[in-house]
């Protein structure tokens, strides 16, 4: 079967049964929010930012030396503190102070998670501060019982597995009973090891879709408002 037709395959069965779950559990960024929003871009130019200023080097050598950190350590920030002994509060304080001036309520998100039985969590690399302003600009943060941050794992990010056994035993989820939403595929792996079901939401950048067709993976949806609307009951 090819790549194309895996993919297919598995936004073809993405329909849970409600009484089955009892927890959900959604990353942040590019997953609260669409990939393509220009939310995300906010905190890679102020990563680029803090960079530039504290190495006092240029914006481009910058930019690059925060995207080689990503992609080798999976969170810039885990790179600086490995590569360079950076203590982490500053940066990530700095990074997520980010303008939410233009986001406002959204009914249909606000609609969709109230729909969903059972609890929803947030576990996200960034910081709960960041969490929560996120989620209060778009009049959502009341649905969620836990958020679960970087801070909370040690400065430990996805998809290392230890976090996330932590997180489990810290929100008492039982794994086999929960779903997992991300928008970077290879960090539904620890969760799926643990029995959680997955769903990745459609990320065109590679570093976003690599794994998106290894087998713990196992729903695809173009974005989480398309999931949710997939989990309203029947009429």
């Amino acid at each position: 079967m090819s790549l194309g037709s895996q993919l297919t395959a598995k936004k073809d069965l993405i329909k849970f049964e409600s009484d089955s779950i009892t927890d959900w559990v959604f990353d942040l960024d590019n997953t609260i929010y669409p990939a393509n929003s220009s939310l995300f871009p906010r905190v890679a130019e102020r990563m680029t930012s803090f960079i530039a200023n504290h190495f006092n080097i240029a914006e481009a050598e910058a930019a690059a030396l925060k995207t080689r950190l990503f992609r080798q350590y999976g969170t810039t920030m885990h790179g600086l503190m490995r590569e360079h002994n950076m203590e982490p509060d500053e940066f990530l304080f700095y990074v997520h102070e980010i303008d939410l001036s233009d986001v406002s309520y959204d009914k249909d998100l606000d609609d969709g998670l109230g729909a969903l039985s059972g609890r929803k969590h947030i576990y996200t690399n960034g910081t709960v501060r960041h969490a929560e302003r996120i989620l209060t600009a778009y009049g959502i943060r009341h649905h969620f019982d836990h958020i679960y941050d970087i801070v909370a794992s040690e400065h430990t990010p996805k998809p290392d597995p230890r976090p996330y056994q932590h997180f489990i035993e810290q929100a008492g989820i039982i794994a086999d009973k929960a779903v997992m939403i991300e928008d970077m595929a290879r960090n539904l792996k620890p969760a799926a090891d643990l029995g959680m079901k997955t769903v990745w939401l459609v990320n065109d950048h590679d570093w976003a879709a690599t794994g998106a067709e290894e087998a713990y993976v196992h729903f695809i949806a173009d974005d989480v408002k398309q999931f949710l609307a997939s989990q309203q009951p029947t009429r």
